[in-house]
């Protein structure tokens, strides 16, 4: 139930369910998490986009497998809900929303580090219409790219923010017409990974720390990714491609 796709040094993971309005079921996040695993496990992959079919995100979790009694099989041991949502990783991605994202599937996006959405994609928690609460993450990270009252007022009422609203507050990254979001997520992706992807993954994971940790901390976590980096194989060919004025060949190593 999720399609993957190698763009250069791009991986495409699709939520493929459109027929269940892409609801997250045991496939589903089996499938998500065994994605990740491919995209932090390859060498020649430096990034990831999360996207999906149909003209719905992600409608969240698939409600009739949690009345069957199988809520348990929406998560994963490493990923959490959908196999993503509380998955430790090194690497960046960017969310491709064409549509509605919501409850699980708001959390889904979150869940990553940037967001493309069309004008026709909004986002929401809609848990408190079923009298659920929305427990993949999304009550704390969404008043992290919100500001904390509109989060409020989104999480109670459980209206859906359009995408032109969200971009508005800075929680989607750019904008595209509807159809385009994936290739919007792309072009993205494109602009990070002609950068120096050791770099890339040491900077996303401190500021990914700068959300909840203090600064004594963070100048420790930065000054071992500073190291990290560069003692790397491509510190060398970062300093001989400007010396030669041409253009680097990273190794991601």
């Amino acid at each position: 139930m999720v399609d993957i796709e190698v763009q250069g040094n791009v991986l495409v993971m699709t939520i493929n369910r459109p027929e269940a309005k892409n609801a997250v079921n045991g496939a589903v996040a089996a499938g998500m998490e065994a994605a990740i695993d491919r995209l932090e496990e390859s060498d020649d992959l430096w990034i990831g986009v999360v996207a999906s079919t149909g003209d719905v995100f992600s409608a969240g979790a698939d409600l009739k497998e949690i009345n069957a009694g199988n809520a348990a099989a929406l998560a994963t041991a490493k990923g959490g809900f959908a196999g993503i949502t509380e998955r430790q990783r090194r690497k960046p991605l960017i969310a491709a929303v064409d549509g509605l994202a919501t409850a699980g599937g708001c959390e889904i996006v979150l869940s990553c580090d940037m967001v493309v959405a069309s004008t026709r994609a909004s986002f929401g928690l809609a848990e408190v219409k079923r009298n659920l609460v929305a427990g993949a993450g999304g009550l704390y990270r969404l008043p992290r790219v919100l500001p904390p009252n509109i989060a409020m007022e989104a999480v109670l009422t459980a209206k859906p923010i359009p995408a032109e609203r969200a971009h508005g507050f800075g929680m989607v990254n750019r904008l595209t017409e509807p159809g385009e979001a994936l290739a919007g997520a792309l072009e993205l992706a494109a602009e990070i990974t002609a950068n120096a992807p050791v770099a890339v993954w040491e900077s996303r994971g401190v500021v990914r720390a700068a959300m909840t940790m203090g600064e004594g901390e963070l100048k420790k976590l930065s000054d071992a990714a500073f190291g990290r980096a560069l003692s790397s194989e491509d510190t060398t060919e970062g300093l001989n491609a400007f010396i030669e004025k041409r253009q680097p060949q990273w190794k991601g190593r």
